[in-house]
């Protein structure tokens, strides 16, 4: 009897220790770059400063909340290279790349501020160029923190880089970032590696709680 009654006890508790869980859940306020692979988004492995496109590719950003490139969210649009690029012509020691650029939605923007609305843009740079260079000569100001994390295109957000979010869209913990551009993704796993002080403090309470159960149980019998 006193086994069923506490295995039931800790049954009801089960929902309450997965939702303590859950609730410190969080992201990273970023801006994610992507490779068009064919007719679809490849989440970039390196970053747009390391990143040398060909003439004819097509590469976007995308500035969102995301906990990881897992769940990242992909740039919006048109992104045809024949499309953004039809009104610039091939010139000798130059490329020509298509750039697609969504500044997200304004549940994803920081406090005070609105997306602008996304935009594509044809960059026409050095044949060595990189995606960062190309980015540069098609949506000024850039803005990039100690690291060479890209923070801002076109100057939005204003402040902020890959701070640290909860999953409503509130800041948690603006002093974390997601890490450089290169790195982002391993920062991002590394900030799910432990368990959450919700998930700890829910599990020490179904122990108290469960201890309990036992010793009114045998009392009353």
């Amino acid at each position: 009897m006193i086994r069923r009654a506490t295995v039931l006890f800790l049954a009801a508790l089960l929902p309450l220790l997965a939702g303590a869980g859950q609730a410190q859940a969080a992201g990273y306020r970023y801006w994610s770059f992507w490779e068009r692979d064919g007719s679809a988004w490849t989440y970039a492995t390196v970053g747009p400063s390391l990143s040398r496109p060909a003439d004819g590719d097509v590469q976007g950003f995308r500035f969102s909340v995301s906990e990881d490139s897992g769940d990242a969210a992909k740039p919006r649009g048109a992104a045809g290279f024949d499309t953004i690029c039809a009104k610039t012509p091939a010139k000798d020691g130059t490329k020509r790349v298509a750039l697609v650029i969504d500044f997200g939605t304004p549940g994803d923007a920081p406090s005070g501020e609105r997306p602008p609305a996304g935009r594509t843009a044809c960059a026409q740079v050095a044949e060595d160029a990189t995606t960062a260079e190309a980015l540069a000569s098609v949506a000024e100001p850039l803005r990039y923190d100690s690291n060479a994390l890209l923070c801002a295109i076109a100057g939005y957000p204003a402040k902020g880089c890959g701070e640290q979010v909860a999953t409503d869209g509130k800041d948690s913990s603006p002093t974390e970032t997601a890490g450089t551009a290169e790195t982002a993704g391993s920062a991002e796993d590394d900030g799910g590696s432990g368990p959450s002080v919700g998930l700890i403090a829910g599990a020490a309470v179904v122990v108290v709680l469960g201890a309990a159960a036992v010793w009114q149980v045998r009392r009353r019998a």
